[in-house]
């Protein structure tokens, strides 16, 4: 259920309010923007609070009765797009933002090289994995602990933030000086995993999971929220058909429908959307075009050596082609790209 105040109603009005509805039982998640203050009431039995006759109470303006099955990241509580900032990196609600790195932290010679390179181009946040999750047990699966000691090197070379994938809550003491929480595809449903950031005060990336609709999707970020973290942008990498051309299928059409449905911000991820180094650059204009509100691209220096994923990295010269596209693109659309 969502509650509406008026624009007039009170901070007296607000907290008796809020008194009430705790006192039955029922959470409360309070979002404030320009113009309204909204009280999202979370658990026990609607139906109490309806036969209370809430919307007569003094600065209520309407009740809202949400069918949605997630409540705290749905656009029905929140109007207003959300805006993530990273260290002065703003995403979402007209800020466009574009993370790029490689696949898999594997030197400090290879990520400074391309943390420079990419910030040359003009990335807001440098990405690298320090843990993998791989298909096989044998594939390389990241330099872990040393893996974060490096992107924290490269940080400081270059003053990009750093993102990187967790995938394991006891690791998480290792992100503290990470600046956004990558969960990945395998991941999207790992709900311990999910409930632990939700404690964080950190952004957090939530990939869709390759098999996962849209709405399990939203439910992983309601597992978040819930826990009291709102500073979820939400990232479609494509999703497992049956077309076997492509890594994945890159579903575009997520981008604006997600994006009516929460106002979380929602990137792109057309590196592993495609699998194909040379559909990278059309599949994120497409993005880019749908609306999306960033972009995560895999760049490598040297794809042909790379650890993991080289098919799907772009070289740093055609990163840069790339993001002057985007600086043509992205304002046709309505967004600022710093």
């Amino acid at each position: 259920m969502i509650i509406v105040l008026k624009p007039d109603a009170t901070e007296e009005q607000k907290e008796k309010l809020k008194e009430k509805i705790k006192g039955l039982g029922f959470d409360i998640h309070e979002s404030t923007g320009k113009e309204r203050t909204i009280i999202g009431v979370i658990g026990g039995n609607v139906n109490i609070l309806m036969e209370l006759g809430i919307e007569t109470y003094p600065g209520v303006e309407r009740v809202i009765r949400v069918l949605k099955p997630y409540k705290l990241v749905s656009r029905d509580f929140h109007p207003e797009d959300t805006i993530i900032d990273v260290n002065g990196v703003k995403i979402g609600g007209g800020h466009f933002a574009v993370i790029a790195g490689p696949c898999s932290v594997e030197s400090e010679k290879q990520i400074v090289e391309v943390a420079k390179a990419v910030k040359e181009a003009g990335a807001h946040m440098l990405r690298g994995g320090a843990f993998k999750p791989r298909t096989s047990p044998y594939s390389f699966r990241g330099l872990e602990k040393e893996g974060i000691r490096l992107l924290l090197l490269a940080k400081k070379e270059t003053g990009l933030p750093i993102v990187t994938e967790l995938m394991d809550p006891r690791d998480i003491d290792l992100f503290e000086e990470v600046d956004v929480i990558q969960i990945g595809t395998r991941n999207m449903q790992n709900y311990r995993l999910l409930t632990e950031v939700g404690k964080l005060d950190k952004p957090v990336i939530l990939k869709r999971g390759y098999a996962a609709t849209i709405e399990e999707w939203l439910l992983a970020a309601e597992y978040i929220a819930s826990e009291g973290n709102n500073k979820i942008i939400l990232c479609e990498r494509g999703i497992r058909t049956y077309e076997t051309a492509t890594r994945n299928t890159m579903d575009i059409s997520a981008i604006p429908l997600v994006k009516q449905l929460s106002h979380l911000p929602v990137i792109s991820d057309p590196s592993h959307g495609t699998g194909r180094w040379d559909l990278v650059e059309p599949m994120a204009l497409a993005s880019v075009a749908a609306g999306a509100d960033g972009l995560i691209i895999e760049v490598h220096n040297n794809p042909q050596e790379a650890l993991s994923d080289g098919p799907q990295s772009l070289k740093p010269k055609r990163f840069r082609e790339l993001m002057e596209k985007v600086r043509k693109i992205a304002p046709v659309v309505g967004s600022e790209l710093v």
